[in-house]
């Protein structure tokens, strides 16, 4: 995309014992080593650099790309996409979601100043809420992390004391905590488990307090509206959640491959429904959506990392 903004893209990409599989179509001007791409990554994680990568991209479809040129701007598939924004949180997103993406980007910093902690892992919340969806009390907070298996006791500690500096400025209390509840997490990564790009979509988006979408976002170019839709959707949502003062609102695209503009919009909120203008038709056309939202001079790497939303 930075060599040539008007690429069309649709990578997918699957890991496991020892290989990594790069597949998928592109249309582009750039020139770009797939195999050191992926290196680069895998370097940046924490994961060897010696896994055999296959590079089996080829060309879009004349099929797809008949709807996506440039005289016609139509969407790059069917499908509807979902965006959601509450008043939790300065960032618009439920708190549990804030805390967990907080704990994400700590433990990556963590683990690359402390060699015990390896890149693997996965947390989640069980929350007790009020009758309006606020978080106010955390049950249990369950970690899972790789580790050397090390000095457990304090690495644990290490771990917990990360979540009491980032829950206090909710006034959050913690009731107990789950760590490695099997007793034992050394073996991660691809070793452990295939990996599969899209496979973690509700992480991607909304942690399950919101509908999403069926598509993945990462490894496709903003023709693909499983990725433009849901980004518009939830600028939607954010502008509905401030202008009519409500505590959570959803935004519903619906999108037929080739053509510009939603078949539908649907927008819900604590307040009921909010009917659509003509105007919003026209904002989420697709050219519109890319333009307004500046969506080819975008780095979507960092997008891929910690949540497309944060």
């Amino acid at each position: 995309m930075k060599q040539d903004p008007n690429s069309r893209c649709g990578i997918e990409t699957v890991g496991g014992k020892n290989k990594i599989f790069i597949t998928g179509e592109i249309t582009s001007k750039a020139l770009i080593d797939v195999r050191q791409i992926a290196k680069r990554v895998l370097a940046s994680v924490g994961y060897p650099i010696t896994y055999e990568i296959i590079d089996n991209i080829g060309l879009q479809s004349p099929d797809i790309a008949l709807g996506t040129n440039d005289e016609v701007n139509g969407a790059g598939d069917n499908g509807m996409m979902f965006g959601y924004a509450c008043n939790d949180t300065e960032q618009m997103l439920p708190t549990a979601m804030v805390i967990l993406q907080q704990l994400s980007k700590m433990y990556d910093e963590l683990r690359k100043l402390d060699k015990r902690f390896l890149p693997d892992g996965k947390a989640q919340i069980t929350g007790m809420y009020s009758n309006n969806m606020k978080l106010e009390y955390i049950k249990t907070f369950t970690i899972c992390y790789q580790n050397t298996e090390k000095e457990r006791e304090l690495t644990d500690e290490i771990i917990k004391n990360m979540c009491y500096e980032i829950v206090k400025q909710y006034k959050i209390k913690i009731g107990e905590f789950l760590i490695n509840p099997t007793g034992k997490f050394e073996i991660g990564g691809f070793e452990g488990d295939a990996g599969l790009t899209g496979r973690k979509i509700v992480v991607d988006q909304y942690q399950s307090f919101a509908n999403v979408g069926g598509g993945a976002f990462s490894g496709k170019d903003p023709t693909k509206v499983d990725r433009s839709g849901a980004y518009k959707a939830r600028e939607i949502a954010k502008v509905c959640l401030r202008e009519f003062k409500l505590q959570w609102c959803e935004v519903q695209l619906s999108y037929a491959i080739g053509l510009e503009k939603p078949l539908a919009i649907y927008i819900d909120s604590d307040k009921g429904h909010i009917k659509p203008s003509p105007e919003l038709y026209e904002e989420c056309k697709l050219k519109n959506i890319i333009k307004d939202l500046d969506l080819k001079n975008k780095c979507y790497e960092e997008t891929a990392r910690f949540g497309h939303f944060q």
